[in-house]
């Protein structure tokens, strides 16, 4: 399999219209992993403040044996990170779609600059909510822009720069997502989040609207697309990619995409609200941070590599790979380990370095299975639209924290098993993709 970017039509790009294209990509997805990684440390201190208001506001919190309010908030917390990693799946799902359909009628880089305007623009009005339903609409709004950032910004980035190398441009997008994650855990190091000091994040989620209005202003378009030589065929891009000739390849665009979200969100993100119920009742102030910058750590650099781990070893070995001990360090943390350990931060980093590198893997893989005329579209559904199944694994987990009782260890255990489909997805892979035909 060919390793290079394809280059026609590259030529009437300058240098600096290129670094610009690679820069303001790299942004716009590092600052789509500020969006996706802020929800997590965020929700326990947001639920808190909103059930202690209700409380006050009911007269009622007196009559509350403090065992059960404590019960009560934990259940509600998990059950409402839950909700609102839920509206982030469906909300980047729909996005995908939109903005990826946007992508291949109006731009590679437009549909990238209104993306960007729509996650941060939503996320800074999230600062005025006053009740977790509230918070639940605008988190949808604003993930419709992160699910449209990477199949605009990996078509732009992969079409735009001739001379480099698909392993590079994947990790260089890869890993862009989990700088954001940790440059989030790094402020919260010197900021923490708190049942009264919450709503800043949301303020600083929103800062790259300035990027978005860059983009919009500066960024040069993509001279494939502009000159493309595979002219539409009739059919829009979505009904293209859901066709006879393109279906097998998006289905399994869709399920190696689902594997790695539902593992993440559903089961490696718990890591952090663990380190923080935990933290908070051992007096460890510092330690859902610390868990966050150790995981993300290891995440920007799995992220990184994980192009090149495809490359080396080729599709279906590498993915086996990282699914296998993407399983196996899953397991050994939440059956074995505690976050007061000393072990639990390490394993941490290795987790985030391991499970990760599928987000190297994806950039890499999936826009090769599409031609030029609906890459987008394709690649955003590929990523995208696997999260419309995570979400219904997801909000089953609701019953994990009734039946566990708000044990994040058990659930995330349980929940890690999804890495198992990963072993058998691989075979499904082709040796030969879209992108060697040019």
């Amino acid at each position: 399999m060919s390793n290079a970017v394809e280059s026609s039509g590259t030529e009437s790009l300058s240098r600096n219209g290129r670094l610009l294209i690679l820069i303001t990509a790299f942004l716009g997805w590092m600052g789509a992993g500020i969006e996706m990684s802020l929800m997590v440390p965020t929700t326990r201190p947001a639920i808190q403040d909103f059930t202690a208001r209700s409380l006050a506001e009911s007269e009622s919190a007196e009559s509350i044996d403090p065992e059960e309010m404590r019960t009560r908030i934990e259940t509600s917390a998990d059950q409402w990170l839950s909700w609102f990693i839920a509206a982030f799946l469906l909300g980047a799902a729909l996005g995908g779609l939109v903005f990826g359909w946007l992508g291949d009628r109006i731009g590679r880089a437009k549909s990238m600059g209104l993306s960007i305007l729509c996650y941060s623009v939503i996320t800074a009005m999230s600062y005025f909510v006053t009740s977790p339903e509230q918070l639940l609409i605008l988190r949808f709004l604003a993930c419709m822009g992160i699910g449209g950032m990477w199949p605009c910004g990996v078509a732009l980035v992969m079409e735009a720069l001739p001379g480099m190398t698909r392993a590079f441009l994947a990790g260089w997008i890869g890993c862009s997502a989990n700088v954001g994650f940790l440059i989030l855990g790094l402020v919260m190091l010197q900021s923490p989040i708190t049942r009264d000091s919450w709503r800043w994040v949301f303020l600083f989620g929103g800062s790259p609207a300035i990027l978005g209005l860059i983009v919009l202003a500066f960024v040069p378009e993509s001279p494939r697309w502009l000159s493309r030589e595979d002219e539409p065929t009739g059919s829009s891009p979505l009904q293209e990619v859901f066709g006879p000739k393109l279906l097998k390849l998006t289905l399994l665009g869709i399920a190696l995409g689902t594997v790695p979200l539902l593992g993440g969100w559903a089961s490696g993100q718990r890591l952090i609200p663990w380190a923080g119920q935990v933290g908070e009742a051992e007096g460890l102030a510092q330690l859902k941070a610390q868990v966050q910058v150790c995981w993300a750590i290891g995440a920007v650099l799995g992220s990184l590599v994980g192009g090149w781990f495809a490359s080396w070893l080729g599709e279906r070995l590498s993915y086996f790979l990282i699914s296998l001990l993407s399983l196996g360090l899953s397991g050994y943390i939440f059956l074995g380990l505690d976050p007061t350990m000393g072990a639990f931060l390490p394993a941490a980093f290795a987790l985030g370095l391991i499970s990760t590198m599928f987000f190297g893997w994806l950039p890499y893989f999936l826009p090769t299975l599409f031609p030029l005329r609906v890459r987008a579209t394709g690649t955003g559904v590929a990523f995208n639209f696997g999260r419309i199944f995570s979400v219904v694994a997801l909000l089953s987990s609701t019953a994990l924290s009734a039946a566990f009782a708000g044990n994040i260890a058990k659930m995330g255990a349980t929940t890690s098993l999804i890495y198992a489909v990963g072993l058998v997805l691989v075979w499904l892979i082709p040796k030969h993709s879209q992108l060697d035909a040019g």
